[in-house]
């Protein structure tokens, strides 16, 4: 029997991020974008499901994806302060 975990996380540039932790999917983790479903602040949603035949390689896996998200929130983030501040006169 194995273990899932879905974890959705409502962001702005959702397809933007979602490219940047999808190389790191393995045929156990499924990473989409519903943009149907973003708050008013959000773009879209970041689904991604884990599977596992463990609790601790779900725990681990889960944990790893999440680290692997915040950061890649944070480079587009910044790529976008850079190109506001090049871009304005």
């Amino acid at each position: 029997m194995s273990r899932t975990a879905t974890i959705r996380t409502e962001l702005d540039d959702a397809e933007t991020i979602a490219a940047a932790v999808r190389p790191d999917n393995t045929s156990e983790i499924d990473t989409r974008v519903d943009e149907t479903s973003g708050g008013a602040d959000a773009d879209g949603v970041v689904v991604t499901t884990v599977e596992r035949e463990t609790t601790g390689g779900l725990r681990t896996t889960a944990d790893d994806y999440v680290v692997n998200l915040a950061v890649a929130k944070r480079v587009v983030q910044a790529a976008k302060r850079h190109a506001d501040a090049t871009t304005q006169p």
